[in-house]
């Protein structure tokens, strides 16, 4: 049995995660000297997903009109990305909804 030098493979996917996202739609922590308010994280978080959806959309057009340059498979990758964070921003909605209603049917 082999050991695994866990802060080597540790390094090796923070790059591979830096390679893959792109900087203007990584996530930007809060400063460290104040709080983030939580109204700003989920309008940076919708406006996040909208941006992919709509970079999505224009390389699929792209690909379509057959544009040089256009790639299959980035834009396959990226419709599957802005897919996977929209079901996301789905999937946080709902929950959001759930703990609502269930505070509200909490008996004061």
């Amino acid at each position: 049995m082999s050991t695994i030098d866990v802060n080597n493979l540790l390094s090796q996917m923070r790059q591979m995660t830096a390679q893959v996202r792109p900087p203007e739609t990584a996530f930007k922590p809060a400063p460290v000297g104040g709080q983030a308010d939580f109204s700003d994280v989920l309008k940076q978080s919708i406006s996040a997903v909208g941006r992919s959806q709509m970079e999505a959309g224009r390389m699929a057009a792209s690909f379509e009109r057959g544009d040089p340059g256009a790639d299959l498979g980035r834009t396959m990758i990226a419709v599957q990305k802005a897919d996977l964070s929209l079901r996301t921003m789905v999937e946080v909605r709902n929950k959001l909804v759930d703990a609502y209603k269930e505070i509200m049917n909490m008996p004061v």
